[in-house]
């Protein structure tokens, strides 16, 4: 028999095949709900012993039947993920939760319900707005979303029971930035790729299972000898969805390291914890909806009802950026967006100002969610190493 890989093998395993170990344990009673992006609570799924599983697009999937229900000029990676439904790649789900990511992910429920029709569906039209006000709405979202899971499963939500998910998910995503600390030294000691990899693999299989394998790939990680090659480069990527190694690979290949991302399938995914409160939905409020950092929500450029300057705000925006570049030692950024993001798009030219402003060189470049794509951006990336010296 063939033992079973662990660490940074195991993590390719799943990322090469990522419904295999839902399939096995849908297939061992558990079931398996399918979200959208990183809004769905996925601590409310753990809490009912449910097993949350991402949905992603496919760049190497020729959108078709999509076609039939979304125009090709929106978001490229939502018609992969719609196209792949109706293809029947995710017949294996039980359930899907979305969120309203965006205008387009909102549409891609509802046309879910229409042409994919899962079992289980349920929509969460989170704020975009990080008030105080937009908190409590989004409390009151979760609640009926809370009763909804409770109708679906037969089981009664609890407060330690919700607590414990939090818990859990909170100690993975202190794993993921030791596994993220591990990038900070020249060299790295893991690839962006290797890091993609894993990412990916997390939101694949149950939380206690991620843990473990952040273990082992840690411990591995520390000990082997063939690690990354120092780089003169050393890049922070930005954006929305990654899903893919074949973007960073493209970029680590032109002489860098990917030392750092703030992308939805990386350390914005992972960084922010959820504060442990008296009511465990205030603490999962707070931290999905003034925490997570996507531009999808709107920062107001106040404090305390007073307007504030042109810098500071941007520092209030983007600030976190900075302290990444300097915690990894970044010399140059890639600023990455899928082709028809606005929510991305529209915030490339602040940010851009911001960037320069602290002296970071960067880039920017568009792609339509296909691997065709890529090597036309190679040059625009060879560029920025240029700008670098």
């Amino acid at each position: 028999m063939k033992p079973e890989a662990k660490g940074l093998a195991r993590a390719r395993e799943i990322y090469l095949n990522r419904d295999q170990r839902a399939k096995e344990l849908k297939a061992a009673g558990k079931t398996v709900m399918g979200y959208l992006c990183i809004y769905p609570v996925v601590e409310m799924l753990t809490a009912l012993d449910l097993v949350p599983y991402r949905m992603f697009g496919d760049m190497g999937e020729p959108s078709t039947q999509a076609d039939n229900y979304l125009p090709r000029m929106v978001c490229p990676f939502l018609r992969s993920l719609l196209d792949l439904g109706l293809k029947g790649r995710y017949g294996f789900l039980d359930g899907v939760v979305m969120a309203h990511v965006c205008d387009v992910g909102a549409r891609v429920s509802h046309l879910w319900d229409v042409g994919v029709k899962t079992p289980y569906s349920y929509f969460i039209d989170v704020p975009h707005t990080d008030r105080d006000i937009s908190q409590e709405r989004f409390k009151e979202l979760l609640e009926g979303f809370q009763k909804s899971l409770e109708s679906f499963t037969g089981k009664r939500f609890t407060a330690t029971r919700l607590k414990e998910a939090i818990e859990q998910h909170n100690r993975q995503r202190a794993l993921v930035r030791e596994l993220y600390d591990l990038k900070k030294l020249d060299p790295p000691l893991i690839s962006g790729a290797e890091t993609l990899q894993v990412m990916m693999a997390l939101m694949s299989i149950p939380v206690d299972e991620g843990c473990r394998l952040l273990g082992e790939v840690i411990a591995a990680v520390k000990e082997r000898k063939d690690g990354p090659a120092k780089k003169p480069y050393r890049l922070l990527v930005w954006g929305p969805v990654m899903d893919n190694i074949a973007l960073v690979g493209m970029i680590e290949d032109l002489d860098a390291n990917v030392v750092m991302d703030d992308t939805c399938v990386g350390s914005r995914a992972f960084f922010a914890d959820v504060p442990l409160t008296g009511d465990p939905l205030d603490g999962l409020a707070h931290r999905y909806l003034k925490e997570i950092k996507c531009p999808r929500t709107f920062r107001e450029s106040n404090v305390d009802g007073a307007t504030i300057g042109y810098k500071a705000d941007l520092e209030g925006r983007f600030g976190y950026l900075g302290r990444f570049a300097r915690d990894w030692h970044v010399n140059g950024v890639v600023l990455q967006v899928l082709r028809y993001c606005d929510s991305h798009g529209y915030e490339v030219p602040q940010l851009k100002a911001y960037l320069e402003g602290i002296g970071l060189p960067n880039v920017y470049i568009e792609h339509d969610y296909s691997e065709a794509a890529l090597a036309p951006l190679r040059t625009r990336v060879q560029g920025l190493t240029e700008i670098i010296g």
